[in-house]
């Protein structure tokens, strides 16, 4: 598994809640391969512990991060990052899954699919977050959500 961790003191602007100063994070660079939702899951489960984030709210932010990198695998350009802060104020961790921007084919497993497989995602990441959207920026496309993390 390669993953590389790179510590963002600053994360790039983004729209939604504003980010506390004192929130925790931390930024990674997935291959653009299906084995990255795993890999996403894998870091975000040992920050989750580091944080004492309660077990629901960790189920939430675990399906919120796979959701969001698979469909970053699936529909979009490499390259891939995800990010994840922790805001103490708010009670919430932000999620920030960074794509090439939409792909012209989609990804193999995508493509091997059925419809009626397809589609879920985005619903599941609706009822799970505080609030969720994209936005674009020079180069990429940014997908992010906000779980609430109180027990």
């Amino acid at each position: 598994m390669t993953v590389t961790c790179t510590y963002a003191p600053e994360a790039p602007p983004r729209q939604g809640p504003a980010r506390s100063p004192s929130a925790s994070v931390g930024t990674w660079t997935l291959a653009h391969r299906p084995e990255a939702a795993g890999e996403a899951r894998k870091i975000t489960k040992e920050l989750l512990t580091q944080w004492s984030i309660a077990e629901d709210a960790a189920d939430s932010v675990l399906l919120t991060v796979s959701e969001l990198v698979t469909n970053a695998v699936e529909h979009a350009r490499p390259p891939l990052h995800f990010g994840l802060s922790r805001d103490p104020g708010t009670q919430r961790v932000h999620i920030e899954v960074f794509d090439g921007g939409p792909a012209t084919t989609e990804g193999d497993w995508a493509a091997s699919g059925t419809p009626d497989e397809h589609g879920r995602g985005l619903k599941i990441v609706e009822h799970l977050t505080a609030a969720h959207g994209d936005r674009e920026e020079p180069g990429r496309a940014v997908h992010w959500a906000d779980v609430t993390s109180m027990p």
